[in-house]
């Protein structure tokens, strides 16, 4: 038994299988892969890693099945999983989760090809399967909603620890109150009524957060800007050149593209490394967009595209223009069931707050145009024809 000193939780005591894992190679790297990829550029104290979440986040899941009474045989696969979930994320986090998806065909929750060698021993060692670890990660497993769920204890924990490292005061999450209110039963897990404002504070925080630190603009145009030099530097190589620089740790990476044959990925992520990023020419929300065309299906190479159909039309070589068209909110919904004196109802049902925060979801998504600061207005000109956007009406030019 170690016991090791968090700044969110407190005091989180490890066992030995947990304590194993904790000094792999795969969970070992994630010292050194950002938890909020490019949010630095916006809160210097955005440094935290993906290794202090995995534990928070093996805290709250041994906690769950505690209460849930969990015999030690699941409880210890889902505290290994809930280490283990994130090991599969490649350099700065999401900022290179579209590049996994366009290059290796992959997302970050498909954990099997490093759940073997030294990692996949030692779950052996301590009885655990590493075949059903991976499906408890990829949400087929019976036990999948600790981790990856409605009120899962990923986000409980990645909600609280992003608010704490940027300073921003929307990730509340009364965590332990959800948990104590949590309730396992045949159908899956019902919560308890005196839960259900904690339950709410964690759609809001979830809300909050979006605009303020997970789609900041600021943190928008470095991962652009990022993922257009991991394109350029990649381009005509094999797909064996995408999954060596997809392995690597987040300065490893930045040194790969420093040295970089390219001349555009170099000076992208010079750029970036300065922080003399690119502005915004056109940043717009669902209102001024003429059509549904980008809302869905947009990829990495779709906005190259359309970069490249602006930076024609303004006169500027192709790397100057940058097109950020994020995926439309999905909206929320809490599929778990409420458990008051008389019946077990919908969450849903019951909580006239999902509706409004799933309006507010839709009004924060933003259409991004960014490019040189001296670039801007004839880019912007020449954005509005390309992607169709509506001029804003007199009205809204108030705002």
């Amino acid at each position: 038994m170690k016991i090791i000193k968090d700044p969110v939780h407190g005091y989180v005591e490890l066992e030995d299988f947990a304590l194993a894992l904790l000094d792999s190679p795969a969970l070992q790297r994630l010292r050194y892969i950002r938890q909020l990829g490019f949010s630095y550029l916006v809160y210097p104290g955005a440094n935290h890693t993906r290794f202090e979440h995995s534990l928070g986040t093996m805290y709250l899941a041994d906690i769950t099945c505690r209460k849930f009474g969990l015999p030690d045989e699941d409880r210890m696969l889902v505290d290994a999983a809930a280490l283990l979930h994130d090991i599969g994320h490649g350099p700065f986090s999401h900022a290179s989760e579209p590049l996994l998806e366009e290059f290796l065909h992959r997302t970050h929750d498909a954990i099997n090809i490093f759940v073997h060698g030294e990692t996949g021993d030692i779950l052996l060692h301590h009885g655990l399967d590493p075949d059903e670890l991976c499906s408890l990660v990829s949400g087929t497993h019976p036990l999948s909603g600790i981790i990856h769920g409605d009120l899962d204890v990923d986000r409980m924990d990645y909600l609280l620890r992003d608010a704490y490292y940027t300073g921003a005061p929307y990730g509340t999450v009364d965590a332990q109150r959800l948990i104590r209110n949590m309730i396992r039963t045949a159908d899956g897990i019902v919560l308890d009524e005196n839960g259900i404002n904690a339950a709410e504070s964690l759609l809001i925080a979830r809300t909050l957060m979006r605009p303020s630190v997970y789609f900041h603009h600021v943190s928008r145009i470095g991962e652009s800007m990022f993922q257009l030099a991991m394109q350029e530097h990649l381009r005509d190589k094999k797909n064996v050149a995408a999954e060596g620089l997809l392995h690597m740790d987040d300065a490893a990476c930045i040194q790969a593209l420093r040295s970089s044959a390219n001349p555009v990925a170099r000076s992208m992520i010079e750029r970036i490394y300065q922080r003399r990023l690119y502005k915004r020419a056109i940043y717009i929300g669902r209102d001024q967009v003429n059509t549904t065309a980008f809302l869905t299906g947009m990829t990495l190479w779709k906005n190259r595209s359309l970069a490249a159909a602006v930076a024609e039309g303004a006169g500027v070589e192709p790397e100057m223009v940058l097109v950020d068209i994020p995926p439309f909110p999905s909206d929320m919904s809490m599929g778990v069931r409420v458990k008051n004196q008389h019946a077990i109802v919908n969450f849903d049902d019951i909580s006239p707050r999902i509706r409004t925060l799933n309006e507010t979801r839709r009004e924060q998504w933003r259409l991004g145009v960014y490019t040189l600061p001296g670039q801007r207005e004839r880019v912007a000109e020449v954005a509005a024809d390309v992607l169709h956007i509506k001029k804003p009406t007199r009205q809204e030019t108030l705002f």
